[in-house]
């Protein structure tokens, strides 16, 4: 069991000087840049991080941490390259459960995990599921193509998803007739896409369906018959014209509201989902979108800021379990066996090429039940045991020694560092560090083992 497609519930409003709250953030006396901020930044921008990138990012400060994120260099971009050809490979010879591994592994392994996390973001945002697609090799393109464009242009990411065949089919838009036009992509593309609800009526849908006409997927491609165009004249938002697909892209994008959607999810999703930005505040975001809705230089604007590294932005987000399970392996610097783990986030509610509807995964507090905190407490036992079927992969005591941590407090104490960032509640130090013996023995091993999973049972380990 785990969180269903409920439509999320109105939010308190977040009013914030826009003019402070993005501009650049610069560390002071009262703001002091440290681990806590770097182990924050490395949660939204990624999947966290192991001790070292923090420490370099501690060292680096704000700004150079970001740029790296940002802008990795040329030889990582040339490694992230031959994922793709090798995940392309995999998915015309394997299955869908195969092809979860290899993303999964891609996100603990990847140096460009910016660039992952945006693509997570974008395959929420279509909801595109193996479920109503049933192919592989179409359901990878499809991500392929989410991450290409993950930092780029939402116009151009948007004209490629309203010809991608896994998109026609998840919305049953796969066949598109002249005498009968399909409104299932249409309504999509004007309420979740682009506009939101209010800014259309049933009379846009309709007249973007006659637009759509004349498309149809046929055995896994994409095909124009053209005998099934509606070539006539449609008016959609007020623009009256023999209006094609990317006809359609160009106006619909052209609206003031589109921005607006944009920067509000890229707001839930890297700052806060507890709070909604007020008008006012969300406006420079969408202005930095600009008419190409340039998603990098919006997701750059909102790294930098001081609203992002503001405490209250800080922990505002309930990790999905993808988030939560990497987070573990990442500090640790292990690979478990990734198709069992796909399998476990899977019950635990997040199917990766599998969101539940087209609304993708709601998210916040949805992930979070008393079913789903049991399977996160036995993930997190699995991950960290010994052994087992994801065990044995992950050493806490290797880490901590790795890092020159001594006597058994000594490597306790670094060990909730590097798991909570120094973002913890102090009181819980003498609580946590008793469990672990003053004096190393062979039970060490095990007592930080069992100290790890306290930790990462913690509610505030939850919260990204």
């Amino acid at each position: 069991p785990g969180p269903v497609a409920l439509t999320p519930e109105p939010l308190p409003i977040w009013d914030a000087d826009p003019q402070w709250a993005w501009a650049e953030f610069q560390p002071d006396a009262g703001r002091p840049w440290n681990l806590a901020l770097a182990g924050h930044l490395y949660r939204r921008s990624g999947f966290g991080a192991n001790w070292q990138q923090l420490q370099q990012a501690v060292a680096a400060g704000p700004r150079a941490t970001v740029e790296q994120l940002l802008h990795p260099p040329a030889d990582v971009q040339a490694a992230e390259a031959a994922w793709d050809q090798e995940e392309e490979a995999s998915a015309r010879t394997t299955g869908i459960e195969s092809a979860r591994a290899w993303w999964l592994r891609r996100m603990i392994q990847t140096r460009c995990p910016l660039r992952e996390k945006m693509t997570l973001f974008w395959h929420g945002h279509l909801g595109v599921s193996h479920a109503r697609v049933a192919s592989p090799p179409l359901m990878m393109r499809h991500v392929q193509t989410l991450r290409r464009h993950a930092l780029g242009s939402y116009r151009t990411l948007l004209d490629e998803m309203v010809q991608d065949p896994a998109v026609l089919l998840a919305c049953g838009a796969d066949a598109n007739r002249r005498a009968d036009p399909n409104d299932r992509f249409a309504r999509q593309l004007l309420e979740r896409l682009s506009l939101g609800p209010g800014h259309f009526d049933e009379q846009d849908v309709r007249e973007v369906a006659r637009a759509f006409t004349g498309w149809f997927v046929l055995q896994g491609r994409l095909k124009y018959l053209a005998r099934e165009f509606d070539s006539g004249p449609k008016r959609v938002l007020g623009q009256e014209g023999p209006w094609k697909t990317d006809d359609v892209v160009r106006i619909v994008l052209a609206q003031s509201a589109a921005p607006r959607l944009v920067a509000r999810k890229l707001f839930r999703w890297l700052v806060s989902e507890t709070e909604a930005p007020s008008d006012a505040l969300i406006a420079p975001l969408a202005e930095t979108l600009g008419e190409q809705l340039d998603v990098g230089q919006a997701v750059a604007q909102i790294l930098r800021s001081n609203l992002f590294f503001s405490q209250r932005a800080q922990r505002r987000r309930v990790k999905s379990p993808v988030e939560y399970a990497l987070g573990i392996i990442r500090a640790f610097g292990g690979l478990v066996p990734m198709a069992p783990l796909g399998g476990l986030l899977a019950e635990l509610g997040q199917d990766l090429y599998a969101p539940p509807t087209l609304r993708g995964w709601v998210g916040g507090r949805h992930w979070i039940n008393a079913a789903t905190m049991l399977g996160r407490a036995n993930l997190a036992d699995s991950l960290l045991a010994a052994r087992g079927p994801l065990g044995g992969k992950l050493d806490p005591q290797a880490v901590v020694q790795e890092q020159g941590a001594g006597t058994p407090r000594e490597q306790a104490r670094f060990l909730v560092r590097l798991l909570l960032e120094d973002d913890d509640a102090p009181s819980r130090h003498s609580a946590l560090l008793a469990s672990v013996p003053e004096a190393a023995g062979a039970a060490t091993r095990d007592a930080l083992r069992q100290l790890a999973y306290q930790v990462v049972t913690l509610p505030e380990y939850h919260l990204g």
